[in-house]
């Protein structure tokens, strides 16, 4: 038996792969490549090629595979550029989740854990983000992932299908020398790269209404986060009711300012920020409540910030080297 995990080539979804194998459960991995990379999937772990558009692989993958459930990831990622490329989106993360249900449909199997994000809530009007804050997404990306989420419920409510989204803030880190963050867009990586070439990283906005005038967010280590997923598809496997959703979060954010800091202490490199003007959309805070994760989960916060960037620095290193 074993659990297929679509998008599994990629940061978060690779982690995952490996977090199933310490753990002793077997998985397949299904990824266009798109965004994912071939090496970032062990060579003992089955690898199939192909969009979770083609509802047909995925039911060969499944059949072939002896898959009991799915932790779905797969899907455009990217929340700024997907307010210029809303089709894509859609297609990407809507259509492509209503093709992994249809799959599980057609072939019987009942469980999926899938990938939310944070991106659901837009701005929120409290301090501290919970399950039970309101969702006002503000760009495709989050309304696609709100629109997975109610797919879920109400597939499940039509079949019994057992489920539960896990909404994703800021993650960062990496659990392996072998897998680091490659996104164009990311805070962690943006920052390395800067490092790496000799470049100053930008801030955008130093005068927010926060301690030190930049934006505060929950940063959670993908190792942890990888961790929670595979306590979801064994609490789901062996019959346990979960919570239809459950944010990752910290309950406690970090500035970008602070992570800058953090990036000069692990790195030794004097890095000198270039200020730049806000960002439409970034929203001052964003932090959330892990409290529920943890009761059902197991979920904590197992690394800290300084732990987070010297294990994405060793990462970036390693990869350049190769």
């Amino acid at each position: 038996m074993s659990w297929m995990v679509t998008g599994g080539a990629g940061y978060i979804g690779a982690h995952i792969v490996r977090a199933f194998a310490e753990r002793d459960l077997g998985c397949v991995v299904v990824d266009d490549l798109s965004s994912g990379h071939r090496e970032f999937v062990p060579g003992s772990v089955p690898f199939v090629e192909g969009s979770v558009l083609d509802t047909d692989l995925l039911v060969r993958a499944i059949g072939e595979n002896d898959v009991v459930g799915v932790v779905h990831l797969a899907g455009f990622k990217y929340a700024g550029v997907s307010v210029q490329r809303p089709l894509h989106t859609y297609e990407q993360n809507v259509t492509g989740t209503l093709s992994v249900l249809r799959a599980l449909e057609r072939t019987g199997v009942e469980r999926v854990v899938f990938s939310s994000s944070a991106a659901t809530y837009g701005t929120p009007d409290v301090d501290l983000v919970t399950e039970q804050t309101g969702t006002h997404p503000e760009s495709p990306y989050g309304e696609s992932k709100l629109i997975g989420e109610w797919l879920l419920r109400d597939q499940a409510t039509a079949t019994g299908l057992r489920h539960t989204s896990l909404r994703y803030f800021n993650v960062v880190g990496s659990g392996t020398s072998e897998v680091y963050d490659t996104s164009p867009h990311n805070l962690f990586p943006l920052v390395l790269e800067a490092i790496v070439e000799g470049r100053r990283p930008k801030i955008f906005g130093d005068d927010y209404p926060t301690p030190d005038g930049t934006c505060v967010r929950d940063y959670v280590h993908v190792a942890d986060l990888a961790a929670s997923h595979v306590s979801a598809a064994e609490a789901l496997s062996d019959g346990t009711t979960l919570e239809p959703v459950y944010n990752l979060g910290s309950g406690d954010g970090l500035s970008v300012r602070q992570i800058m800091e953090a990036m000069a202490r692990v790195t030794g490199v004097d890095i000198d920020p270039e200020i730049c003007p806000r960002r439409p959309g970034d929203p001052a805070r964003i932090v959330a409540s892990g409290e529920l994760a943890a009761r059902d989960l197991g979920w904590r916060m197992r690394h800290s910030v300084d732990e987070m960037v010297a294990t994405a620095w060793q990462a970036r290193r390693a990869a350049r080297s190769a």
